[in-house]
């Protein structure tokens, strides 16, 4: 399933520039009607531009890479449809937008499009709402934490990955400026979603998982549980016994970057057999994100700004 600022959440921010464009109705996939103006490229860093998948081919780039990623050269198990697809593909994708970083300067693929590098998947709250709920929601118990914050809008982030070759600062920098632009444009409030740790023994797991449990558990009003059915404790050491060093070195960088930029995480952990790993909820309320990151990218989004 990296980490996340309170801008002026002005609602209408950057909506009146470029060209908006939707899904002309829930059953279609993806077929598209411009309705306002949007704009779709959200920055630009040397050769790297990061944008939002504006069509279907878009997308299904965005599934191959996820493909790439999670069943060709990591560890999740690919039923036959997806393993003749070779798309990491499900039924949130024809409603979700996605965040797409390509390399301008790569040679393009066999079929001349540029090459998607890295990508993202967004879902905004009232986009679940109309779709029945989050992708989280069968691991974690969202609704009760929307409830408790009816006032805040919500977005899900998930299906994170880039390409081995492309895992520097600057390419995830980039997603980084990406997602914020969207949290702007859009006056998002807190940011959720699950994040893994390879592997499905949480007793091989238990020093990075009792390390998030002590040190990063989320504060009470931003407390909600793993689903009872299949919450796994995190608490598997005592804390005294823990050596934060060594823990984070056990972390995932994405897991990292979350709690640098100042994330809290969720109540029990959820054992995903498909993927391979365990999974915990990041709970990131856009307040709370360090004011250094707010001026790094600028309250604006305007670092790199295309």
């Amino acid at each position: 399933m990296q980490t996340w600022l309170k801008p002026d959440l002005a609602r209408t921010a950057a909506t009146t520039a470029a060209t908006w464009l939707k899904p002309a109705r829930r059953g279609d996939f993806l077929r598209f009607e411009a309705v306002t103006p949007r704009i779709d490229t959200l920055g630009r860093l040397g050769e790297l531009e990061v944008r939002l998948a504006t069509t279907r081919d878009d997308v299904k780039r965005a599934q191959k890479l996820r493909y790439k990623v999670f069943y060709r050269d990591g560890h999740a198990i690919a039923d036959a449809p997806t393993l003749l697809a070779r798309r990491d593909k499900d039924v949130f994708d024809k409603f979700c937008d996605h965040i797409l970083v390509i390399d301008h300067a790569a040679k393009p693929t066999l079929s001349g499009k540029q090459r998607v590098v890295g990508t993202y998947r967004l879902l905004r709250q009232d986009v679940a709402e109309h779709h029945g709920g989050f992708y989280s929601d069968d691991e974690f118990d969202i609704s009760a934490l929307v409830e408790r914050h009816g006032n805040l809008r919500f977005l899900e982030l998930g299906r994170s990955c880039v390409l081995p070759s492309y895992r520097t600062k600057r390419t995830v920098e980039l997603l980084w400026h990406g997602i914020w632009t969207y949290v702007r444009r859009h006056g998002i409030d807190v940011m959720i979603g699950c994040a893994s740790l390879a592997g499905t023994d949480p007793d091989r797991l238990a020093l990075p998982l009792s390390f998030l449990h002590h040190y990063a558990a989320a504060p009470a009003e931003w407390r909600t549980r793993a689903q009872a059915s299949r919450y796994i404790a995190m608490n598997r050491m005592a804390k005294e016994t823990i050596d934060p060093k060594a823990a984070l070195r056990e972390l995932p960088p994405l897991i990292k970057g979350y709690l640098r930029l100042g994330a809290f995480i969720g109540d029990g952990a959820v054992i995903d057999h498909q993927f391979g790993t365990t999974d915990v909820l990041v709970v990131m309320p856009v307040a709370a994100i360090a004011s250094r990151y707010i001026g790094h990218f600028g309250a604006d989004a305007s670092r790199h700004a295309a």
